[in-house]
């Protein structure tokens, strides 16, 4: 029974880093095409060889046949070995190194030949073609063994044929020429061999390097993971070349953005067309978490340069935080105006109490009146002018905790805000934090009112809050929106001065600003503007979106 574990039985065969497998396989293919070099050169060296070696043949046959003394011997002499034309004949073999040199008459007889007992009989191949006045070329096997032939007609001094020269390479000195290029041409193909393995050696280095030495199969199944991750993941990833065009949209941002694939490799300014959100994607805004609108969804935005000029933006949909947001904003708001109306109702009705044991009836019955009526008329005018119930129901929460330190707080007899808000929590952030901005200012200051204006200017949102405070100096106007710059003393369970902070930051993510100046009659100003922070109105509707016309507002 083997005693191989079967991990190690797997690994035989191919190497499985990256590296060994790249090597190898150069290596073959180096080897492969010498191999194939040297075969595709050897192959014609052969035929190469046997045809120079009967144009040799060839060219001492005629050379031969060119001596007209050898022809009037052939005419007037016998066939013997002691012949004048078998002494001519061996004279001119052993000037050539040719195998043979035999001279015939017209019907075949030898009267030369390297064999001496072959004289005077007929010759083992047909002669005819020559004696028909051809030359011949080939390679045949006669009664001196496989050899390069060449055969031409001998003729007279008249002209006429008299024979046939017939001259034979021995075949085997062929092969030899053959044998002998055979190491030198081995040695060049090992040259190349090892030229080639240096090659391989040095670009396998570097494709170990680039790849970290990973095998093929980790890297199969890194970009399987990365397809899963790019196309399951519930964020939005599109990924630019230096030129700023497009070279990956997962599913995702494919939703988000609205496009499709074939979107890929298009300019980011064609697929996307002008706007924020095009400025975001492609790094003409700064910044991060940058908010921008595309069509009805929300979307916060973070960018990443590549080392190759390039860059990855990633993209989450704000809008299904819409939900929890309301939720949290409203529970909030809820909870500040149930401790500022409790308050309130303990006063109340401890002035209630005082007018009926002193049975001032009468006044007691207008007293609850006044109180109730108070209530509802805040209560319609803020749901009049502001149609989003999550910003109307802060304001009504702000309205009772301002009453609670004797403030007024006021909305603007034109604010108008439809409720075509795609961001309302960012919106319920900045007023939140400016009312309270504001409330804080005016505290202990007599006649102290605060007035809110919300303004829809198409798809612009436009926040004013007007305070009678003391102001904001000329050279701090800036600084009170550093985080952490406050001019009251932080409280024991946490740090003041984010609230201005957040609400710029909040506008600059969406492309607006946030500014102060100083009001009229004294007080701060601060105007909040919110570029693509409502919807398009609906077709027929007003310019506020309800309907109803709607008035400018000045100031």
């Amino acid at each position: 029974m083997s005693t191989t574990p079967p991990a190690r039985r797997l690994r035989l065969g191919l190497p499985r880093r990256m590296f060994a497998q790249v090597l190898v396989m150069q290596l073959a293919i180096a080897a492969g095409v010498a191999v194939l070099a040297t075969g595709l050169f050897l192959a014609p060296l052969s035929d190469q060889l046997d045809d120079q070696a009967m144009r040799r043949a060839l060219a001492i046959a005629q050379t031969t046949a060119a001596q007209p003394r050898i022809a009037d011997d052939l005419r007037s002499t016998r066939p013997t070995v002691g012949g004048p034309v078998q002494a001519a004949a061996e004279r001119i073999r052993r000037a050539s190194g040719a195998e043979y040199v035999v001279i015939m008459n017209k019907q075949g007889v030898r009267w030369s030949h390297t064999d001496t007992g072959q004289i005077g009989k007929v010759v083992s191949t047909d002669p005819s073609e020559a004696l028909e006045g051809h030359d011949v070329m080939q390679i045949d096997d006669g009664t001196l063994g496989r050899s390069a032939r060449g055969k031409v007609p001998l003729r007279g001094r008249d002209g006429a044929i008299v024979g046939a020269v017939s001259v034979g390479i021995e075949y085997d000195s062929v092969r030899a020429r053959l044998v002998h290029a055979v190491p030198g041409l081995f040695a060049y193909a090992g040259g190349a061999l090892a030229v080639g393995a240096l090659a391989a050696y040095l670009i396998s280095r570097r494709v170990q390097r680039q790849t970290r030495d990973l095998a093929f199969s980790d890297i199969s199944a890194l970009l399987a993971e990365r397809e899963a991750m790019l196309h399951g993941i519930r964020e939005g990833v599109v990924a630019l070349d230096r030129g700023g065009r497009i070279r990956l949209l997962n599913d995702e941002a494919q939703r988000l953005l609205g496009l499709d694939a074939a979107s890929i490799g298009q300019p980011l300014d064609t697929a996307l067309g002008p706007g924020r959100t095009t400025d975001v994607l492609g790094g003409r805004v700064a910044g991060t978490d940058l908010l921008t609108v595309r069509g009805q969804r929300v979307l916060v935005a973070n960018r990443m340069p590549t080392h190759d000029g390039g860059a990855v933006a990633t993209l989450r949909d704000r809008t299904e935080l819409e939900q929890l947001g309301r939720e949290l904003d409203s529970t909030r708001g809820l909870i500040d105006a149930l401790r500022a109306q409790d308050h309130e109702h303990a006063n109340r009705m401890h002035t209630l109490l005082g007018l009926l044991e002193l049975e001032m009836y009468e006044d007691a019955v207008e007293f609850v009146g006044e109180v109730v009526g108070d209530h509802r008329a805040t209560s319609e005018q803020v749901t009049e002018k502001i149609h989003d119930p999550l910003l109307a129901a802060l304001l009504v929460g702000k309205a009772a905790v301002a009453a609670e330190r004797g403030v007024a707080l006021w909305l603007s007899d034109r604010t108008l805000l439809p409720d075509r808000l795609i961001d309302p929590r960012g919106l319920v952030t900045a007023v939140g934090n400016l009312v309270d901005n504001a409330l804080d200012a005016v505290a202990g200051t007599p006649h102290a009112r605060v007035e809110v204006a919300l303004r829809a200017e198409g798809t612009t949102a436009v926040v004013r809050v007007r305070d009678t405070g003391p102001g904001i100096p000329r050279d701090q106007r800036e600084v009170i929106f550093t985080e952490g710059w406050s001019t009251k003393k932080p409280p024991a369970h946490g740090k003041r001065g984010i609230g201005l902070a957040l609400v710029r930051r909040l506008a600059e993510r969406q492309g607006g600003r946030a500014t102060v100046t100083e009001a009229e009659g004294g007080g701060a100003l601060f105007t909040v503007v919110l570029p693509d922070a409502l919807t398009e109105p609906a077709s027929g509707a007003g310019q506020d979106g309800t309907g109803a016309p709607t008035t400018e507002e000045s100031r």
